[in-house]
């Protein structure tokens, strides 16, 4: 039997999904699938396709817990919202309850597979290294408390590690990058912008792309290191089964993209000419702004992992045509 916190979310669901193809249906969900009244890309679809063992609230997971025996606790569950501001909540739900799962697992000796962020990074300024050793992780400096939560519980791993502390007999920290692709629409405004201009490019109006507010850098051309959701899933499960190698590892392409290279595949997918406005970016948010991002692979290329990322254009490409422009929208 299979934990996934944070099953009915964006990641989360393309794990489950991944799992029931690998054929396991015992797969346990934790996780809040949808508020009353906000029915509208609800989480809920997300699992519509699935089957599943049970779904688990996330006030009942610890006390369901007790005295079972699990393949794997896969945590992906978290509040992503880089904007958010409540320190409190975001420390418990980021923090003190991936601590909660890790002791629990250590305790009985359970496998463990968590998510980490680039959102660690910073603003980059200290590369994109992944060294998880308690030295190069102090060098980090997080620009908001979402990025702060995942590094805080990275340093507690590695310090862990540092010490010859107890461990699960098998654990991996996932730093994410941009990831994007089917399930994500129940996050709003913290969707990839592909999915937040896609119906508005579908009805031929114009998508709007931030204008470049530092020298050096065109209009459009901040970059990010887009991977494609079934790349992302593909490392987990390749670390899930590669039992033998432990660590932080960043889970990006390695090769960087701008923003104007994704619109203008999602034009290209859709069969039209690109229409591309440039705005002003809103000036609250031009100081932390992260005009680029780029994962090093080497270290998960080290471990083992050989398989090739999708292309950005052929990713959204798939995305486009097989889900976005369908009917039924989800994986």
């Amino acid at each position: 039997m299979f934990l996934v916190t944070g099953g009915a979310g964006f990641i989360g669901s393309n794990i489950v999904t991944s799992l029931n193809e690998a054929g396991a249906t015992d797969v346990v969900v934790n996780d809040l699938l949808g508020q009353k009244g906000a029915d509208d890309d609800a989480k809920w679809r997300n699992l519509a396709k699935r089957q599943i063992a049970d779904v688990v609230p996330p006030a009942e997971v610890m006390r369901w817990l007790e005295g079972r025996k699990l393949e794997a606790v896969i945590h992906m569950g978290a509040i992503s919202d880089t904007t958010a501001s409540d320190a409190d909540l975001v420390m418990e739900n980021n923090f003190r309850t991936s601590l909660r799962f890790l002791d629990w697992c250590t305790q009985t000796r359970t496998p463990f597979i968590y998510a980490s962020s680039a959102a660690t990074y910073g603003d980059g300024t200290q590369g994109f290294d992944d060294d998880w050793s308690v030295e190069a992780l102090r060098h980090l400096k997080p620009m908001n408390l979402y990025g702060t939560s995942k590094h805080l519980f990275d340093q507690l791993v590695s310090d862990r590690v540092s010490k010859g502390q107890p461990l699960p007999p098998h654990w991996a920290g996932l730093k994410f990058f941009n990831v994007f692709g089917p399930n994500e629409y129940h996050k709003g405004k913290m969707a990839s912008v592909l999915c937040n201009v896609f119906e508005r490019a579908k009805a031929g109006e114009t998508v709007k792309l931030f204008k470049s507010h530092r020298e050096g850098i065109a209009d459009g051309d901040q970059r990010r290191d887009f991977i494609y959701v079934k790349d992302a899933v593909a490392v987990l499960r390749w670390l899930m089964d590669a039992t033998s190698v432990n660590g932080i590892f960043n889970v990006g392409t390695g090769k960087a993209r701008s923003f104007r290279d994704m619109i203008v595949a999602m034009f290209r997918a859709m069969g039209r000419e690109p229409k591309i406005e440039y705005v002003d970016m809103p000036e609250n948010i031009r100081g932390q702004y992260q005009y680029f991002t780029q994962a090093e692979t080497a270290n998960l290329r080290r471990a083992g992992y050989n398989a090739d990322f999708t292309p950005l254009e052929d990713a959204v490409a798939d995305y486009v045509t097989g889900y976005l422009d369908r009917a039924d929208k989800y994986n």
